[in-house]
């Protein structure tokens, strides 16, 4: 009976990739890392089969042991920049697994890391930039990102353990960009960047632009990422794919996207939604802001991203894992933003 453990079912992510692999793999033996009591109730009311171990980030020996027990871990907890629980993932599967009986490690980066060449080396915001990455004929521009680029410090730990131990840890890494739609999970149900920025139109009642407004995300529903997760978990389970160099250890490294928007469009039309749902009587003006500006009004960080450019194309799942994204885009899902975020600031 294979064994999962994973970090963030309570998050956005998390629970809802573990709303599908509860369906999809009811065989297995699950863990799952709960930072509080509080948090763990719901997830044991709907999945009373998980074990949950109850634990923080910081608790390096529960997540190693947790790790070593596991056929496959799905670490989607703060994943991205928590140095403390990959280098004890990584100990944990490096010293329990092996060649015959391998473990593997799917571990949840972000496309945040792309916006390096707008803030570090560019230094500019709110600008066009042509530069597309691509994770299957450019993969090795992605693993070889540079070591101060956001996130980088961790992806390097996930990259290193799959090369080193490339014979008994599987490692790969799923980058997500902007993420949008109603989360199935116990807890989170909503995702950051565009949800955040209705949550500030709705309150401010105005559209912000950074600079000239012409900085590209990509974005993808969170039920295409979550078809994502369960294709890597699945070819986990492929004794044809365990060795699949195309998904795992050097070039196991999948962007995650399913189209792009430009922050100013998306902005303009949350504005007008907003409005057109009666959630703003006056139609909002546009207000044009510094990148200082924006991280100190009310969205603070979370402004940075609406600023920079984070492109990629996602080929490697789509030509390895035969990944299909199909829901619907985020344009046609902002009123349904703007009025879950309504709801929940009582408007």
């Amino acid at each position: 009976m294979p064994k999962l453990f994973i970090t963030g079912i309570t998050g956005y992510i998390g629970g809802d990739t573990f709303h599908v692999l509860s369906q999809s793999h009811p065989d297995f033996e699950f863990s799952a890392l709960i930072r509080t009591e509080e948090k763990a109730k719901y997830v044991r009311e709907l999945y009373p089969n998980v074990r949950v171990v109850i634990g923080e980030l910081d608790d390096a020996d529960k997540i190693e042991k947790e790790a070593a027990w596991a056929d496959i871990v799905l670490h989607t907890a703060d994943s991205s920049d928590h140095v403390g629980a990959a280098n004890a993932i990584a100990k944990g599967l490096v010293s329990s697994h092996s060649k015959v009986r391998p473990g593997y490690w799917i571990h949840t980066g972000g496309t945040g890391i792309l916006t390096y060449f707008d803030s570090e080396v560019r230094k500019v915001h709110g600008e066009h930039d042509d530069k597309v990455f691509n994770d299957y004929v450019g993969v090795s521009e992605l693993t070889n990102l540079p070591a101060d680029a956001f996130h980088r410090n961790v992806d390097k730990i996930v990259l290193k353990t799959g090369v080193e131990h490339a014979d008994s840890v599987k490692t790969v890494i799923v980058c997500p960009p902007t993420i949008y739609g109603r989360g199935r999970g116990p807890v989170a149900l909503r995702g950051r960047q565009v949800y955040e920025l209705a949550k500030f139109v709705l309150e401010e009642k105005y559209i912000p632009v950074i600079g000239r407004g012409l900085a590209r995300w990509n974005n993808v529903h969170v039920y295409d990422l979550s078809q994502l997760f369960d294709s890597l978990v699945k070819a986990a389970l492929d004794p044809k794919r365990k060795d699949d160099k195309e998904i795992w250890g050097e070039k196991g490294y999948l962007l995650a996207e399913n189209g792009e928007h430009v922050w100013s469009d998306l902005a303009k039309l949350v504005g007008e939604q907003a409005h057109k749902l009666g959630y703003l009587k006056e139609k909002p003006e546009v207000k044009q802001l510094s990148l200082e500006e924006a991280m100190n009004s009310p969205a603070g960080f979370e402004a940075a991203s609406w600023a920079w450019n984070s492109r990629g194309q996602a080929q490697r799942g789509r030509e390895v894992l035969g990944w299909t994204p199909k829901k619907r885009s985020i344009e046609e899902e902002v009123p349904d933003i703007i009025s879950a975020e309504a709801q929940r600031l009582g408007l």
